[in-house]
C-alpha cells in the first residue's frame, strides 16, 4: 500500500525532474510501508539518510537547470529547498538524539505535506519557463 500514488496531476512536464519526484514519493512510501508494518522506528534513520543525499542531488539538479536558463523565481525556489533541507536534517538530528516517540509519523506527515505542496505548487511554476529557455 502506498501513502502517494504517482500520477499526471504530479508531473511538472520535465521527464527528468519527474523521474526525481517518483524516487522521493518512493522513499516516503517506504517509510508510510514501514510503519505500517510496526517497523517505523527502525527504518527511520536509513531512509531520512537515503532522503537527504537524494533531495541534495535533485535540489541541485533543479537549481543548475534553474540558474542556467535565467529563471525568474530562482532565489525564491532556493530558499524553499534550503529551508526544507535544513528541517529534515532537524528530523534526523532529533532521530540521532533518541527522539524517536511519534517521529516516524511526524516525518511521515511533514513529508508528505511538504512534498505535495512543492511539486505541485512551486515546482510547476517553473515548467514553462524551463521548457521555453532549456539550456543546451
Amino acid at each position: 500500500m502506498s501513502l502517494v500514488q504517482w500520477s499526471d496531476r504530479l508531473s511538472v512536464g520535465i521527464d527528468d525532474f519527474d523521474r526525481e519526484h517518483q524516487q522521493l514519493i518512493a522513499m516516503l512510501n517506504d517509510l508510510f510501508d514501514a510503519v505500517q508494518a510496526g517497523r517505523g522506528r527502525d527504518a527511520l534513520g536509513e531512509i531520512l539518510n537515503r532522503l537527504i543525499a537524494y533531495t541534495e542531488t535533485h535540489f541541485a539538479h533543479e537549481e543548475d537547470l534553474m540558474r542556467r536558463s535565467g529563471y525568474p523565481g530562482f532565489a525564491a525556489h532556493k530558499r524553499e529547498h534550503d529551508t526544507l533541507t535544513r528541517q529534515v536534517r532537524d528530523l534526523q538530528q532529533k532521530y540521532h538524539s533518541g527522539a524517536t516517540t511519534m517521529l516516524s509519523t511526524q516525518v511521515l506527515t511533514f513529508l508528505k505535506d511538504w512534498l505535495m505542496t512543492h511539486i505541485q505548487g512551486t515546482d510547476t511554476l517553473y515548467t514553462a519557463h524551463l521548457t521555453a529557455h532549456w539550456p543546451r
